[in-house]
């Protein structure tokens, strides 16, 4: 037996997008035992995975789950996440170790100078070069989401005007300038003619009010009504999906859902769409792509560096409207 501990802290989206190196590792290598390690708030993304034999979770203290960790003797440690909390536990383990390559230079770069020297690589098949080595390849089957049955949103819990179907949008964000003002979620809302639920956080609830109010009969305000793995269900259970670069997003991609992914300051080219693997994918992004300003950041800012926010302001918001309703006649 082998025994594989996959470290990668944060966050939701972070995490969906280690996946396929947790099924490939377990259905690849017949004698692999694999463990992950993650923080404690995000154990319902992986609680569910059925290729995982021990989920580890740091609640405070790291020192304290290293000591834990050293009592399973691990073979290899795989860091999907490369950072100085990753590195003391591949100190405090003192085992074979496999990292995955940042680009944190090319994201520098690109960020700062406008100049493009990323790689055109997915950040899921370069999580997947870290376990190249021992002979685990991708499998091309996209994410995994796994939920309980507990967590399945019941039809008596959405209006009964959506039961028929609906167009999922996520509004929220984890940083200001990765989300669309109200005033243009508002507007596609308005221009889509199809029911509607607004997925996001409890932070996202006021403003889902006020976007819900265009129609409430139409759009049905879900932000913080529902547990994490509750809205991964009703992500599941829409016809197509509109987003910002979120976990909800990935989410989204693990159910092969449509895909309509609305960029603000950060950029596809970081290697974070939507990804489906060798799956077949409808996906179509939307970015203010003529702009000297982006990408301003590699993850976000609370607010635009440049005062203006065109990267939002300026979305082709028909576009987008007109992307919805192409993507519902296919389906």
């Amino acid at each position: 037996m082998a025994r594989f501990l996959i470290v990668r802290f944060s966050s939701i989206g972070d995490i969906v997008l280690t996946t396929p190196v947790i099924r490939c590792i377990k259905t690849q290598l017949p004698d692999a035992e694999v463990h992950f390690l993650t923080k404690q708030s995000f154990k319902s993304i992986l609680a569910h995975n059925p290729y995982i034999d021990h989920l580890h979770l740091v609640k405070e203290d790291l020192s304290e789950a290293i000591q834990l960790l050293q009592a399973y003797q691990f073979d290899y440690v795989i860091d999907l996440h490369h950072n100085l909390r990753s590195l003391r536990v591949k100190r405090g383990l003192q085992v074979k170790s496999f990292s995955f390559n940042k680009l944190n230079i090319e994201k520098w770069l690109l960020t700062n100078f406008k100049i493009n020297r990323m790689p055109p690589v997915h950040i899921v098949d370069r999580y997947m070069q870290t376990v190249s080595s021992l002979g685990v390849v991708n499998d091309g089957k996209g994410l995994n989401y796994f939920i309980a049955k507990t967590d399945h949103v019941s039809a008596d819990d959405i209006p009964t005007s959506h039961s028929a179907g609906y167009i999922g949008v996520v509004i929220g964000a984890a940083l200001a300038t990765k989300k669309m003002p109200v005033e243009q979620l508002k507007a596609i809302c308005a221009g889509i003619h199809h029911p509607i639920i607004l997925l996001g956080g409890p932070e996202d609830a006021v403003e889902g009010d006020q976007i819900a109010a265009v129609d409430p009969i139409k759009i049905y305000n879900a932000c913080g009504k529902f547990k994490l793995n509750e809205s991964a269900d009703l992500v599941r259970k829409a016809k197509i999906i509109i987003s910002h670069d979120t976990g909800l997003m990935h989410i989204a991609a693990a159910y092969q859902k449509p895909i309509i992914s609305i960029w603000g300051n950060t950029v596809p080219e970081f290697g974070m769409g939507p990804y489906y693997g060798s799956l077949p994918a409808m996906h179509q992004a939307f970015e203010v792509s003529s702009l000297r300003c982006r990408p301003c950041s590699k993850i976000g800012h609370r607010q635009c560096p440049k005062g203006h926010f065109n990267c939002m302001n300026r979305q082709d918001i028909p576009g987008i409207v007109a992307a919805a309703h192409q993507m519902l006649s296919q389906l």
